[in-house]
């Protein structure tokens, strides 16, 4: 969970109560990725810890046509007159675009998480296998069979079967091709019958029970985000917990609107008055959206920021990430060890 909700102090709590804790490190500089890798091995109490981040693709073919670009500011522009949040106008994102891989990884290399793992593709060659010469495990997000055929062939050793019931951004390796977007217990299922790897589950797992059923169908383990969301050690903004207890009825859905690419969230008014808009690709319209984002936080709003959420949010609950751990297994019946 990118963008500042994982934090050290909620992956060194996961890790503490025998899970692994993950810190995403999206659009992070070398420095900050090396200070919470820091601060999650020390509150980690000797723990496995997880070090996960997006791969960036080219920009598509077309993305730099200049009318295309004030379409979208112009949509963004209207909507951040009617929230009434900034007084700035939009600007047009201006490069780099993306963060530099190999420089985010130099704090890896050095402190050595156990996990490290990939979003939206696969990491050059090179990287997965400086990671096994260090004694790292990678691991890379899957949402169908093809991509997880192409996982295998890289040598990665485990695939993380996102289901469609995920919250945050969607793990397509191409965002423009169809998806058949299938439940997390459909896709493992799928994956153990054509894939010789450890599959870990993803989307939807919020209790034991949950946790249970992917392990029947054949996952190795599960990975959970959106059960976390509520815990005191979750960078989540308050609005964002707040709308996770008190209102589930809102649902969720995705969206593109915040980021450019698919991504799970609860329904707001912004995600409302982009439906069929133009956009950006990403992370150009991530990078457009985030003074508007910034400024909903600060003004505690919920209407404007991208309150990230799995299809199960409203069971989110706010007790410690070690408590969560502990209860999850507890229910799962499964053999703690």
């Amino acid at each position: 969970m990118a963008g500042g909700v994982s934090t050290p102090a909620l992956a060194g709590a996961v890790a503490s109560a025998g899970g692994v804790g993950s810190l995403g490190f999206a659009y992070s500089a070398p420095a900050r990725i090396a200070a919470d890798l820091t601060d999650a091995t020390r509150l980690a109490s000797g723990g496995v810890l997880n070090a996960n981040f997006f791969v960036f693709g080219d920009l598509p073919p077309g993305s730099m046509d200049q009318a295309a670009w004030e379409a979208a500011r112009e949509v963004i522009e209207r909507v951040v007159r009617e929230s009434g949040l900034l007084q700035a106008a939009v600007r047009l994102p201006e490069p780099p675009w993306y963060p530099d891989l190999g420089e985010q990884l130099d704090p890896v290399w050095d402190l050595r998480p156990k996990w490290l793992s990939f979003h939206f593709g696969l990491p050059p060659a090179w990287v997965i296998q400086r990671a096994h010469d260090l004694g790292m495990n990678v691991a890379v997000t899957a949402t169908c069979v093809a991509e997880a055929r192409r996982i295998l062939a890289a040598g990665v050793d485990l695939i993380v079967a996102q289901g469609a019931e995920a919250g945050g951004h969607r793990g397509v390796f191409d965002p423009g091709a169809d998806d058949a977007a299938l439940a997390t217990i459909d896709l493992v299922q799928q994956l153990r019958t054509q894939c010789d790897a450890p599959i870990i589950a993803a989307g939807g797992i919020m209790d034991g029970r949950d946790m249970a059923m992917m392990l029947e169908a054949g996952a190795a383990g599960v990975q959970m985000g959106t059960a976390f969301l509520c815990c005191p050690e979750s960078g989540a903004s308050a609005a964002h917990k707040r709308l996770c207890v008190e209102d589930g009825a809102r649902g969720t859905e995705w969206t593109i609107a915040f980021s450019g690419r698919p991504a799970r969230g609860i329904r707001n008014r912004f995600i409302e008055a982009m439906r069929e808009r133009p956009s950006l690709p990403f992370p150009l319209q991530n990078m457009m959206t985030g003074p508007l984002r910034a400024a909903a936080v600060a003004s505690d709003d919920p209407e404007y920021q991208s309150l990230w959420a799995g299809t199960g949010y409203a069971k989110a609950r706010a007790v410690g990430a070690g408590e969560v751990v502990r209860e999850v297994v507890a229910a799962s019946g499964v053999l703690w060890r």
